[in-house]
């Protein structure tokens, strides 16, 4: 960072550590022990929707590594691609989000990245998201209280937040704590 940087308080964005996904096998057995959360089995990429010939055979290639990846548009406009493997199998949907993260990176969709997330459900019927922020290399909880539109058990994630402290790298500002309303696989 430079003089004039720290002057007008400019800092320099964080690089994606995409790497930070394979932590997500570590937290769902705390979420499990912790709160009684397991893993859906289901997680997804969001991302600002792009067109052309480039993105097309990136979705292509996407669609021959990853079995059953399903893309859907949200109601803001974003895309997002859905990966689902069983629910024991963590690791294997890590592995499918890390490859769409690269693979749109590599195809120079980096900057469109958005969030990935990995479900997590609770016998009790709640839903639980642990959203990994592309631009911030950060993770936060999403709980949407069910039954209810567009609101959220702040109590639940400040709880999630504490019991993943030592297995992901958390966002410590909580003003980025970004719902995602219908996020396929949420």
């Amino acid at each position: 960072m430079g003089l004039f940087d720290s002057v007008f308080g400019r800092s320099r964005p964080v690089k994606p550590d995409l790497d930070q996904l394979f932590g997500l096998p570590s937290a769902a057995i705390t979420l499990e022990i912790a709160a009684g959360f397991r893993p859906t089995g289901t997680g997804s990429v969001c991302f600002a929707t792009v067109e052309g010939g480039a993105f097309d055979q990136v979705l292509r290639d996407l669609n021959d590594l990853v079995d059953g990846l399903r893309s859907s548009r949200d109601e803001y406009g974003y895309t997002w691609l859905l990966a689902e493997r069983s629910p024991e199998d963590v690791g294997s949907l890590v592995t499918d989000l890390h490859a769409i993260n690269i693979a749109l990176e590599d195809g120079g969709f980096g900057p469109q990245l958005l969030c990935s997330l990995a479900a997590f459900g609770h016998p009790d019927g709640r839903r639980l998201a642990l959203v990994y922020l592309y631009k911030r290399g950060t993770f936060y909880p999403f709980a949407p209280v069910p039954g209810v539109h567009e609101k959220r058990d702040t109590a639940l994630e400040l709880q999630v937040n504490a019991a993943v402290t030592d297995d992901l790298r958390l966002e410590s500002d909580l003003s980025r704590w970004f719902p995602v309303w219908g996020a396929p696989g949420l």
